[in-house]
């Protein structure tokens, strides 16, 4: 094994193709070692299949690096050993109990102490009262506690979570995030992709996917403050006549609504103010320029590398 260094993940160059069609392109990646980096992006953006390459799933078309210190190309075998992978979808054996599961994957691994290991297992993620109940008849939210259990078993130092929290109530999202922070605390490192802005606020760092370019990577203050994006709101009646209006003005490059607020966006601050002047005389609607947060920014890159790949 080579020896690791700050970076449990440094890739470049990342590429792979399905049929003659890019899935990823020219992907790079650092993570550094104990933190918690969010990858977001719409869905068929490249996410799972960067994910399956940095644990030894996926062989890259090009690209090289390191995961754990071990060559994505050369020992996929060493990071599969090293690596906790929890899928999109449950993919645990559902006509088996939680112990019995955790039994049958800490005998794959080859796990010493088995029976004190799962038993340690269940207790830590709070398992113990259903143990001996069918997994196929557990909730969403105990669902992803045992994937947790069973990619946390062997005592990974990394963690790739593909969407893990899809589907899942609130509580059992914001339990599951206090687990992986507690995790971090401990320098187990996490990539994770999710589809909530909530969460990923609560990343140490983000990367940002769509259409197989890796867009921007950063912590959320200097994602927030790269894209230069200038955001103003509206509150009011009629927002959705207003947004009509807005929609197609110089400037003005995404009308978003939340809830009962217009979100009026655009990186040209000149050009976005002189369209607006008209309207913030308007006394039916309420404005405020406010720093753009990261639904804001993010539907900003989406909307930019959709019109890079299309055309206007």
């Amino acid at each position: 094994m080579k020896t690791e260094e700050d970076y449990i993940i440094d890739v470049t160059g990342l590429c792979k193709n399905f049929a003659g069609k890019p899935a990823v392109i020219d992907v790079a990646l650092q993570v550094k070692r104990g933190e918690i980096f969010g990858f977001l992006g719409p869905n068929g953006s490249g996410k799972t299949t960067t994910i399956r390459m940095l644990c030894g799933l996926l062989v890259p078309d090009a690209g090289k690096g390191h995961c754990l210190g071990y060559d994505i190309l050369k020992e996929s075998y060493q990071i599969k050993n090293n690596v906790g992978y929890m899928t999109q979808r449950f993919s645990l054996y559902e006509d088996l109990t939680i112990f019995e599961n955790l039994n049958f994957i800490a005998r794959i691994y080859g796990i010493n102490n088995r029976q004190q290991k799962v038993a340690a297992s269940i207790a830590e993620l709070g398992l113990t009262d259903r143990q001996h109940q069918l997994a196929g008849t557990l909730s969403g939210g105990w669902k992803q506690r045992l994937a947790l259990a069973a990619a946390l078993l062997h005592d990974p130092k990394l963690l790739l979570l593909d969407e893990p929290t899809a589907g899942v109530d609130p509580k059992a999202r914001r339990d599951f995030w206090d687990q992986i922070h507690q995790l971090s605390t401990r320098g187990i490192t996490t990539l994770v992709s999710t589809h909530y802005m909530d969460e990923a606020e609560r990343c140490h760092r983000l990367g940002f996917i769509a259409y197989g370019h890796l867009l921007t990577q950063g912590t959320m203050q200097s994602i927030i403050q790269h894209t230069r994006l200038i955001t103003w709101t509206a509150t009011g009646q009629n927002l959705s006549q207003l947004s009509d209006q807005l929609s197609h003005l110089p400037g003005v490059e995404q009308v978003t609504a939340f809830g009962n607020t217009l979100h009026i966006s655009g990186s040209d601050s000149a050009q976005l103010n002189q369209s607006l002047q008209p309207f913030l005389k308007d006394k039916n609607y309420q404005w405020q320029q406010i720093q753009p947060g990261l639904e804001d920014v993010f539907i900003s890159l989406s909307s930019s590398a959709k019109e890079a790949r299309y055309g206007d």
